[in-house]
């Protein structure tokens, strides 16, 4: 049986478009005794869009263990403590996995909320298959691991579902296009906001409408999953 004071609900947050954010995590947030959040600042301008008043404390990689024994000991009181990152859902490449593991370490409530995240409108409007797909996130910012990985990856027949930052998108294609071959793929960029754009084509077409200038914006890749063909020779 479950601790019976507070609990823990994970509330995602709009990526973009605030009003992707559900009535329910409204609700939540109104009730909350406190919010975590990766960055007061930026949690304290969603709150101020909706006219929220609530004790905000900071959780990131750094803090984010210590934090976690502070937040249990709160709920354990009885409390009801809210989590959320930056953009979308706690825990989806974001901070949240030591919080979640001190509740369940302490038998304290967890509720997570589905709404919204970058993943998923990236994958069903990619036009690749969405029945099975495999989800690996950030790949390494140093060149050699990112292509191991891929190497890695390059037999998958799932589709593939990356993230990736703007300033590093043309070295993961270009990579990809060597380590993957030159397969159907979709790449979404700021998604839910007013530039919102998907470039489709395989990769290699992809790289061509990107041209030289720079790339901005949050960025999701969707690659096809290997049908049987081999990896391109070096």
């Amino acid at each position: 049986m479950s601790n019976q004071g507070g609990r823990i609900v994970l509330i995602p947050t709009p990526i973009g478009n605030l009003g992707d954010i559900t009535v329910r995590a409204l609700e939540l947030l109104k009730a909350a005794d406190i919010i975590a959040c990766e960055d007061t600042r930026t949690t304290g301008r969603l709150m101020q869009h909706f006219g929220l008043k609530k004790q905000l404390v900071s959780y990131h990689e750094f803090n984010e263990r210590s934090r976690a024994d502070s937040l249990m000991e709160r709920a354990k009181a009885g409390e009801l403590i809210a989590v959320v990152s930056d953009a979308g859902s706690p825990g989806i490449s974001d901070p949240a996995y030591r919080i979640v593991r001190a509740a369940i370490d302490n038998d304290v409530s967890i509720e997570a909320l589905p709404g919204p995240t970058a993943l998923i409108p990236a994958l069903t409007a990619s036009g690749l298959p969405t029945d099975r797909f495999f989800y690996e996130g950030f790949l390494s910012n140093k060149g050699g691991t990112r292509r191991n990985r891929l190497a890695e990856l390059s037999s998958f027949a799932h589709t593939l579902v990356f993230y990736e930052s703007p300033h590093r998108i043309k070295k993961t294609l270009a990579d990809m296009l060597s380590e993957l071959g030159d397969r159907q793929a979709a790449m979404a960029r700021e998604i839910s906001k007013k530039f919102e754009t998907y470039y489709r084509g395989n990769i290699s077409e992809i790289i061509e409408q990107l041209g030289e200038g720079s790339v901005k914006g949050e960025i999701v890749l969707v690659i096809a999953g290997n049908k049987g063909e081999k990896r391109a020779s070096k």
